[in-house]
C-alpha cells in the first residue's frame, strides 16, 4: 500500500510526525506499506521549516516542490499543478494531508479529481468565519476527504450537520498531543528560558501570525497596546511571525514596539524552544489554533486573541479564554488570570498520545478490506459510523 502524506507549513510538520512514525512502525512489524513524503514548500526557510524536520525526527521529505509564497490563488494553484505530477508518477493508494493550510486544500482537490482516497486530519473543525482562509480549506478538505479523522465530538457533529456521512468519521483524538508527548522531555532540556534570563511562572508568551490580526493596522495596534500595559507587570516573550515582522515596519509602528522595555522580541522558534517557553510561562497570549490545544495539554492559561474559536472544546474542557482584540479585554482578562483566577481545566477525551495509532489502524483496516482499490470515491465509504477506533 503507496501513502502519501502532504506537508506544507510549519503546523502539518507537528501533525504528521506522529502519522509518519507509525507508518514505519507498521512497516517494519512487516505490513506492506510504501510512505512517501511530499512536502510543498509553503514554509520553507530555516525558522518555519527544516529546524522542525531535526527536532521531530521527520525524514527529509522524498519530494519537496517548493512552491513559495504568492497569493492564496498563486500558492494553491502551484502546488495543485506540481503535487498532480508526484500523483500522476507515483500512483498513491491514499492522500493524507493535515490541518487547514492551502497545501491541504490544493493537495486534496488534485486527490479528489483523481479519484485517489483522500485523508483528512484534524477534520471537523469550524470556526463559522468564512473570512478566515483556513475556514475556507477545512471545509472544502473536509467535503472531499473519504476518511475523516476527528479531534473532538463537536468536530464529529459540524461534519455530521453538514450532511458528511457517519461512515466517513472516525473519532480518534488529537494528533499534536502525540507529538507534544512524546518530546516534552527533550524540550524540558531546552536552553532558551536560561538565555533569555526568564523565571518559572513569571513571564508572557505572545503569538500573531493570523492575517485578520496582522493586516489590519488597526487591531495589531489594538493587541499592541494591550502587550505594551501587560509588560510593565512583567516580561513577554513574542516569537516574531514573519508575515507580523513584515506589517510591523509596513504600518510603522516600531517605535511603539521599541518603546517596550520589558518586551523580549526574538526570531520564530523552532517546536521544542517553544513547548519549553509555553510550558513555563505564566499565560500564553496567541491567535494560534494549536498552541490553544497545546496550552490545555500543558495546564498552562491561554487567551486566544479572536473573536471566536474553532477549538471549542479547549475552552469547555481546557485552558483556554476567547478575549478578542480590544486592548481593555486583552489587559483585564490577562490581569484576571495572573491574579490567579483562571478556572480549573481537564483533558478533553482521547487527547493521550494514541491518535496516530486509531489513525493508522483505521487506514490498514481498510486496505486489507478493499485490496487498496480507491472503492471509496465509486460510492462505498469506510466501514462503521462516527467511532472510538
Amino acid at each position: 500500500m503507496k501513502v502519501t502524506s502532504v506537508v506544507g507549513a510549519r503546523p502539518n510538520f507537528v501533525k504528521i510526525a506522529p502519522i509518519l512514525w507509525e507508518l514505519d512502525k507498521r512497516r517494519i512489524q512487516g505490513f506492506p506499506i510504501a510512505s512517501l513524503l511530499v512536502h510543498t514548500g509553503q514554509h520553507y526557510d530555516e525558522g518555519m521549516s527544516e529546524i522542525f524536520f531535526r527536532q521531530l525526527d521527520l525524514p527529509q521529505p522524498d519530494v519537496y516542490l517548493g512552491v513559495g509564497s504568492g497569493t492564496h490563488a498563486e500558492q494553491t494553484a502551484r502546488i495543485m499543478i506540481e503535487f498532480e505530477k508526484v500523483c500522476f508518477q507515483e500512483s498513491p493508494d491514499l492522500v493524507i494531508v493535515v490541518g487547514d493550510v492551502n497545501s491541504t486544500l490544493a493537495c486534496a482537490l488534485v486527490a479528489a479529481k483523481l479519484c485517489i482516497p483522500l485523508a483528512h486530519v484534524e477534520a471537523g473543525l469550524r470556526s463559522f468565519d468564512r473570512t478566515m482562509p483556513e475556514e475556507v480549506n477545512r471545509v472544502v478538505t473536509d467535503h472531499l476527504a473519504d476518511f475523516l479523522f476527528t479531534h473532538s465530538e463537536e468536530a464529529n457533529h459540524n461534519l455530521i450537520s453538514e450532511g458528511i456521512p457517519a461512515g466517513r468519521i472516525f473519532f480518534v483524538g488529537n494528533i499534536m498531543i502525540d507529538t507534544l508527548i512524546r518530546h516534552r522531555a527533550r524540550a524540558e532540556a531546552s536552553e532558551i528560558r536560561a538565555k533569555l534570563q526568564l523565571q518559572d511562572r513569571e513571564y508572557a508568551l505572545l503569538t500573531l501570525h493570523r492575517p485578520s490580526n496582522v493586516d489590519d493596522e488597526g487591531v495589531l495596534k489594538s493587541i499592541l497596546h494591550a502587550i505594551a500595559e501587560i509588560q510593565r507587570r512583567l516580561p513577554v516573550v513574542f516569537p516574531v511571525h514573519p508575515r507580523s515582522r513584515k506589517k510591523i515596519e509596513e504600518f510603522d509602528i516600531k517605535n511603539l514596539i521599541a518603546e517596550m522595555s520589558n518586551m523580549i522580541l526574538v526570531p520564530p522558534l523552532g517546536y521544542l524552544d517553544f513547548l519549553h517557553l509555553m510550558s513555563h510561562a505564566a499565560v500564553v497570549l496567541s491567535d494560534s489554533g494549536g498552541v490553544q490545544e497545546e496550552a490545555t495539554i500543558l495546564g498552562v492559561p491561554c487567551l486566544t486573541l479572536r473573536d471566536g474559536t474553532e477549538r471549542p472544546v479547549t475552552v469547555t474542557d481546557g485552558t483556554n479564554a476567547v478575549v478578542g482584540t480590544k486592548t481593555h479585554d486583552i489587559i483585564q482578562e490577562t490581569f484576571r488570570v495572573l491574579a490567579g483566577t483562571a478556572g480549573s481545566n481537564r483533558t478533553p477525551p482521547m487527547w493521550d498520545g494514541e491518535a496516530a495509532k486509531r489513525i493508522v489502524s483505521v487506514i490498514l483496516g481498510w486496505s486489507g478490506a478493499t485490496g487498496m482499490h480507491p472503492g471509496l470515491k465509486a460510492g462505498g465509504s469506510a466501514s462503521g459510523s462516527v467511532v472510538s477506533r
